[in-house]
């Protein structure tokens, strides 16, 4: 683990919060009304689940014994269950059948025989059944998190095929019986040995028995599972399209595995199994002992930064868990940085400044609310993935260099000891923080949790001559526009002799500073390791070019190109953002208006310099659909050129020039 021993920093947003409540003060105990009648009514502590998959029809059927408490009065229990799977009954632990309607979405409102009181416990059984094949009816609106099929069935924990409450919050025990047909591996968290032959198939059992987030189940024809020689603890199963990079995928899932039980401590159980998923559904996902990976991204030989992403829930989610969703930036944020921290042992600190800036623009692009009210978000929803994993992500590496190596990296092994199996507030979060680094942070914590917005530097100074040829100093000052920011930030001074750096205060929107050198300063740059989350021009384009990533996504074709040319406006010569206008055009078959924004793109600042490559392959498909064929192969060669294989560019470029580009109806 590469971790300094300097206070160094990273920095964040959160400010108007506080203006908000100032604004709309009236508007307040209504808020915290609602946000008290959301608050879970019950508490999940086990399951008991019986299910059987039937690929060739596509169904599931299950019985679900669901055990829990009753945390206040409960006149009617409100369930999670996916709105594609019909409830046949339910019943009470006597076996009176309760009556159950379905609600919006995919809720499921069951009334009790006789209102429950607060603590205590009852056991309701469910007996439901349905067809997964697509996305229809799914709980998050676009995505396939269920599905019963052939080759390969997923049943994610997040598709609530199983009645549930408190995503990624409410911690639960599971004894899971799986029956599938003969000839399919079925994986799941706490396996308790091999099947049993029965009639027709095989039985599987799968037991979980510590609070956690088991219930992801997988099911498919995969080819034996491959492990590293000597570590068969971690396995790689995969189906036959992406069997020829089984093993190099399992030596790389080892190498993180061990940084991260290096780094963290040992996991919850010293097992996992890396699953390939197919493309249809999300490029990751996590359960205990799991790590499931979208084929796509397993063929990706160089794409480790995912996996990492993905072992690394092993320890931030499934170990120990957010209270609530406004504490999902733990969990989140751990992610994403055990990510980076992973990228800079493999990498080095270079690559993880540049990864850092890669990051930045996530974290602000959505900088309306503060971290800790993240929960009035939808968990699936880019703006609470941008703040939790992003934003949560540099409030981790700021801390680091806010606080030193030594404290930062004993306060993420004290919460996972103190916490293991359990969840942990932000409170709690900072306590551990504070008392590792024997340090107040509130000021910290206050900016980069309970406030929003990100600092802009600007530094003005004047260099003297020293007398006797002593050298020389610098008196400068730092502004910013956070009135209330406060936080060390490096300087980097490069006189004509070497190097230097120094750690400023900076506190306040007006912070001075002196610095005496040797030789005479050339340029004096703010924070020129990327330690601080600051707003910067470049940011700016960054942030507009992801926005509008995200809408185009979302089939807002307008609202994208709004914010690729907003992106221009602040930096004319963006060649991404040229680059992706491109890309919009292109999808409209405005093929003049597509061509002249990838030549502006071949114009511009090179920035990423996939750009070019990329650029030239899209107008010889435009020269190709215009049956221009010799401009079209003049456009593949100078790709061919570039010597570029960003995302096998130049392998594409060689196959234009094998065969014509031609676009099929539905593209």
């Amino acid at each position: 683990m590469k971790l300094r021993t300097q206070t160094m920093i990273r920095i964040s947003y959160r400010a108007a919060f506080f203006f908000i409540v100032l604004a709309f003060g009236v508007a307040v105990p209504a808020a915290l009304a609602q946000q008290l009648s959301n608050k879970p009514l019950i508490d999940i502590t086990g399951y008991v689940i019986d299910a059987t998959v039937v690929p060739a029809t596509h169904q599931l059927h299950a019985t679900a014994k669901v055990s829990f408490t009753a945390l206040d009065a409960v006149p009617v229990a409100t369930f999670e269950l996916h709105a594609a799977l019909k409830v046949a009954k339910v019943t009470d632990a006597d076996g009176h059948p309760l009556n159950a309607e379905r609600g919006q979405s995919s809720t499921l409102r069951v009334t009790p025989s006789e209102p429950l009181a607060k603590g205590d416990k009852a056991v309701w059984t469910f007996d439901y059944a349905g067809e997964l094949e697509n996305g229809d009816n799914s709980p998050v609106e676009g995505l396939k998190l269920a599905t019963i099929g052939d080759p390969v069935s997923y049943l994610l924990y997040q598709a609530r095929w199983f009645p549930m409450i408190g995503y990624l919050t409410d911690r639960f025990t599971a004894d899971i019986t799986v029956h599938a047909p003969t000839g399919y591996e079925v994986l799941g968290s706490g396996s308790t040995g091999a099947p049993h032959t029965e009639r027709g198939g095989e039985t599987w059992q799968f037991n979980w028995d510590r609070p956690g987030f088991p219930g992801t189940i997988v099911t498919a024809k995969y080819k034996e599972p491959t492990a590293v020689m000597g570590s068969a603890n971690i396995k790689v199963y995969t189906t036959p399209a992406h069997t020829d990079v089984a093993k190099q995928y399992a030596q790389t899932a080892n190498r993180v595995y061990d940084f991260f039980s290096g780094t963290f401590g040992p996991a919850e159980s010293a097992r996992l199994n890396v699953i390939e998923l197919p493309d249809d559904t999300v490029p990751v996902y996590w359960a205990p002992e799991m790590a499931l990976v979208a084929g796509a991204h397993m063929a990706e030989r160089n794409n480790y930064r995912l996996l990492a992403n993905t072992i690394v829930r092993q320890w931030w989610s499934s170990m120990v868990s957010p209270a609530t969703l406004n504490d999902a930036w733990i969990t989140n944020g751990m992610s994403r940085y055990g990510e980076l921290m992973y990228v800079e042992d493999v990498a080095g600190k270079q690559s993880l400044e540049q990864a850092i800036l890669d990051v930045s623009a996530g974290a602000l692009a959505y900088d309306t609310i503060p971290l800790t009210s993240a929960g009035r978000l939808d968990p699936s929803s880019p703006q609470f993935q941008a703040m939790t994993l992003d934003k949560g992500g540099l409030v981790f590496h700021m801390l680091r260099y806010e606080i030193g190596d030594d404290a930062f990296k004993k306060a993420l092994q004290t919460v996972l000891t103190t916490h293991k199996d359990a969840s942990i507030s932000t409170r709690e979060f900072q306590k551990i923080a504070e008392g590792s680094s024997q340090q107040n942070l509130v000021p910290f914590f206050a900016q980069w949790l309970d406030g929003t917005g990100a600092p802009q530097f600007t530094n003005k100074y004047t260099v003297y001559r020293l007398g006797n040829g002593t050298g020389f100093r610098t008196i400068g000052e730092i502004d910013q526009d956070l009135d209330l920011f406060r936080m060390p930030v490096t300087l980097q001074v490069q006189t004509e002799g070497k190097t230097e750096s120094k750690q400023v205060e900076v506190a306040g929107s007006n912070s001075q500073y002196v610095i005496d050198t040797f030789g005479l300063p050339r340029k004096i740059t703010v924070d020129p390791n990327n330690e601080v989350l600051k707003n910067t021009p470049d940011l700016q384009v960054r942030i507009a070019i992801l926005r509008g990533q995200q809408l185009l996504g979302q089939g807002d074709t307008s609202g994208a190109i709004e914010e690729f040319q907003n992106a221009l406006k602040a930096n004319p010569t963006s060649s991404l953002a040229n680059y992706r206008i491109g890309d919009v055009l292109f999808l409209q078959r405005n093929y003049q208006a597509s061509a002249n924004a990838y030549r502006d793109a071949l114009r511009g600042d090179d920035d990423p310099r996939w750009t070019e490559v990329w650029s030239h392959i899209q107008l010889g498909k435009i020269f190709d659909v215009t049956g221009q064929r010799d401009r079209a192969v003049h456009e593949y060669q100078q790709a061919i050129q570039t010597n570029d294989n960003t995302q096998g560019a130049v392998n594409q470029a060689r196959a234009y020039l094998m065969k014509p580009y031609v676009r099929n109806e539905e593209q």
